[in-house]
C-alpha cells in the first residue's frame, strides 16, 4: 500500500490544472457510444510477427524466445498478398460493421510506422509499408468503422516493467523504467489519434498482467483523459477483466456473452456501458498453422444474435496468416454469416435486448414497437411467452411475413408454430401495443 499512498500524495501536490479530472463524456462521445450499439458485429484481426511461427500470439512467452533472437522474424517479415481492399470489402459483406485491429501486441511490434521506436513493420521489415494506414484508408472509404487494439505490456522492450508473463525473453531488467515506458505508450497512442483519421475506439488488453501486483499504478486517468482530449469521440475499452473502470466508454468480456463465465474470464458485473464480447472464430486469436476448428455458421450466427439478445455486440476474430490473407474458411464462414444478415439484418442491427430476458429457446431483441423472438432451439410447434400486461397486436414469421397464431394468457402469450423450427434461427416478430417494455 506504500506505493499507493505515495502515488495519491504526489497527485494531491499537482497543481488542479494537472490532475485526472473526473470524466464526464462528450456529445459526440455518447453519439459514438448508441452507432457502436447499433452496429453489433465487428471483427477482430490479430495479426504479428507471431503469425509467421504459426503456433498462436503467446509463443514468445509461452516458449520463453529471447526477445532479440525473436525480433529477427521481422526482417522476414513479407506479407505479400496483403490487400487492405480485399480485407475491407470481405469483412464489409460479412455485416459486420467495424474492424478491431492489433497496433502492438504483447510481443511489442509495431504494425504501424511509428516514430517512437524503429521496431515497427516499416522500418524493421523488407515490406516497407505501413499496413495500419492502408487499413485504415480502406475502412474509411468503405464506410466501416476502424478500432484499435493496443497492448499496455510489451515482452520486447527493455524499460517494459515485467508483470507475470513475458519474464523467460532475457530482458535485463524486470523493473524496467516506467516512466519510460509510460511515455513511449502516450507517444504511440497519440501517433494513432492523430495520424490514422477517425478512430472508433481504442481497446486496452494486458491490465492484468501486473494481478499479483496491486499497487501497481498504471495511470489510466491521465492516459484516458489524453485519448478523449485528442479524438472526443473515440471510445476506450480495456480488457482488464474487471468492471469498468472511470473514463471508460464501453465494457469488454472476453470469450464469454455479458453474465456468463464459462472462460473463467468474465465474473464482473455488467454496467450500464454499451456491452462487447470477443470470441475466435477457430480456437487461436493469431494464426495458428494446426488450428482448423472453424466453428460452424450455426455456432457463428447463435453467438451473434445471444451477443444482441444480451444487449451486446459481437467482436469475432479472424488470425490473418502470415503472407498477408485472411485464411480460406475464415472468408467462407464471413460469406454465410453475411448471407443471413442481409435477410435477418434488421431484428439484429439497431435492436436493443428484448423485454423478454434470454431463455434456453432462444433470445429476444427489440426495435421500437418491434419484438424480434429468436428460436434457436426448441423441440415443439408451441411456445409461451412471458409478456404479462403487453398487448400483442400481430405475429408473424420474418423470413416469409407469414402470419402466425397466438393465444393470450394469464402471464402472456402462446405462439402457434406451424412446425418445429429447424433454421439456423426461426426469427418471429410481433408487434407490440406498449413500445416502453420492461425486461422480465
Amino acid at each position: 500500500m506504500k506505493a499507493l499512498f505515495i502515488s495519491f500524495l504526489l497527485l494531491t501536490l499537482l497543481p488542479s490544472s494537472m490532475k485526472p479530472q473526473a470524466y464526464h463524456p462528450t456529445k459526440e462521445n455518447l453519439k459514438s457510444r448508441q452507432e457502436f450499439r447499433d452496429s453489433k458485429f465487428g471483427i477482430f484481426l490479430h495479426w504479428g510477427l507471431y503469425a509467421m511461427l504459426a503456433t498462436g500470439e503467446w509463443t514468445m512467452t509461452n516458449k520463453n524466445l529471447d526477445y532479440k533472437e525473436y525480433a529477427k522474424l521481422a526482417g522476414g517479415f513479407y506479407p505479400s498478398k496483403f490487400d487492405a481492399a480485399r480485407w475491407v470489402s470481405a469483412i464489409k459483406a460479412s455485416g459486420a460493421k467495424y474492424i478491431c485491429f492489433t497496433t502492438r501486441h504483447h510481443e511489442g511490434f509495431s504494425m504501424f510506422h511509428t516514430r517512437c521506436s524503429d521496431y515497427n513493420i516499416v522500418d524493421a521489415t523488407p515490406f516497407k509499408r505501413d499496413i495500419l494506414k492502408e487499413l485504415a484508408d480502406e475502412c474509411h472509404k468503405q464506410g466501416i468503422r476502424l478500432h484499435l487494439y493496443y497492448s499496455h505490456i510489451d515482452w520486447f522492450r527493455e524499460d517494459a516493467p515485467w508483470g507475470r508473463t513475458g519474464r523467460g525473453t532475457g530482458r535485463p531488467n524486470p523493473k524496467g523504467n516506467w516512466n519510460s515506458y509510460y511515455s513511449f505508450m502516450n507517444n504511440q497512442l497519440t501517433e494513432l489519434l492523430t495520424g490514422y483519421g477517425k478512430i472508433g475506439a481504442i481497446w486496452f488488453d494486458g491490465w492484468w498482467d501486473q494481478d499479483q501486483n496491486p499497487d501497481f499504478n498504471w495511470q489510466l486517468p491521465e492516459q484516458y483523459a489524453m485519448i478523449h482530449r485528442l479524438q472526443p469521440s473515440c471510445l476506450i475499452g480495456n480488457n482488464h477483466h474487471q468492471e469498468p473502470f472511470a473514463g471508460e466508454d464501453i465494457q469488454i468480456f472476453e470469450r464469454d456473452l455479458p453474465g456468463e463465465n464459462r472462460a473463467g474470464l468474465s465474473g464482473q458485473n455488467i454496467s450500464s456501458l454499451p456491452l462487447e464480447t470477443c470470441e475466435t472464430m477457430n480456437g487461436m486469436w493469431g494464426y495458428k498453422i494446426t488450428d482448423q476448428d472453424y466453428k460452424s455458421v450455426k455456432t457463428l450466427v447463435h453467438y451473434l444474435v445471444k451477443a444482441a439478445g444480451k444487449d451486446a455486440n459481437l467482436l469475432m476474430n479472424i488470425g490473418p496468416q502470415p503472407d498477408g490473407e485472411l485464411p480460406a474458411v475464415a472468408l467462407e464462414r464471413l460469406a454465410e454469416v453475411g448471407k443471413w444478415l442481409k435477410q435477418y439484418g434488421e431484428t439484429i442491427y439497431g435492436t436493443r435486448g428484448g423485454c423478454i430476458a434470454p431463455r434456453p429457446w432462444g433470445v429476444t431483441t427489440q426495435k421500437g414497437d418491434k419484438l424480434y423472438v429468436h428460436i434457436l432451439d426448441l423441440q415443439d410447434k408451441v411456445l409461451f411467452l412471458p409478456l404479462e400486461g403487453k398487448k400483442v397486436k400481430k405475429a408473424v414469421r420474418f423470413a416469409d411475413r407469414v402470419s402466425l397464431k397466438f393465444q393470450k394468457s394469464e402471464k402472456g402469450i402462446v405462439l402457434y408454430l406451424p412446425d418445429i423450427p429447424t433454421a439456423i434461427d426461426t426469427v418471429v416478430e410481433l408487434q407490440l401495443a406498449d413500445t416502453q417494455l420492461a425486461v422480465q
